[in-house]
């Protein structure tokens, strides 16, 4: 078995967020009840991704070992990237309770695409107006969870 050395500083970084972020998201769903695969409860959802969050994290690891004659070149960070969609979440989870699911759901859309300068005005729109009319059918419509859609003071 060869010595394991790091090749990748990118991936170790990122397998070490993943995971971090599935224990912190796996504590804090311990509170609630899992439920049944057939009956969710309200902690079924938060574990699982967080679990599906964790191998994710544990697959990178192992990426940031690799051989460096399998090991891609990566670039530079883009930093910026990971600071807008990281405040655009944030925005997100402020904006949602006082403004309602139809209006802070495209503002996080908009908000995030600013992070990939190759995406005209259009397509930012076109892609706000799918996302949030598909989130509205599954979320609100198909799973029927108690997301408001409207700011309080228009309900």
């Amino acid at each position: 078995m060869k010595n394991l050395r790091l090749q990748s500083r990118d991936d170790l970084c990122a397998a070490i967020m993943f995971i971090v972020v599935a224990g912190l998201f796996l504590f804090g769903a311990t509170d609630y009840d899992l439920g049944t695969s057939r009956k969710m409860g309200p902690g079924y959802f938060p574990s699982l991704l967080s679990l599906l969050l964790l191998v994710l994290g544990l697959l990178t690891l192992l990426r940031a070992f690799q051989d460096a004659d399998h090991a891609p070149d990566s670039g530079p960070s883009d930093w910026r990237g990971l600071t807008i969609i990281c405040g655009s979440v944030l925005v997100f989870a402020q904006l949602l309770p006082v403004a309602g699911f139809l209006i802070s759901a495209p503002i996080l859309i908009l908000l995030g695409s600013l992070a990939n300068s190759e995406s005209s005005w259009k397509e930012r729109l076109a892609l706000a107006a799918v996302l949030t009319t598909f989130c509205v059918l599954v979320f609100k419509v198909g799973l029927e969870m108690s997301i408001p859609l409207l700011p309080p003071a228009l309900t």
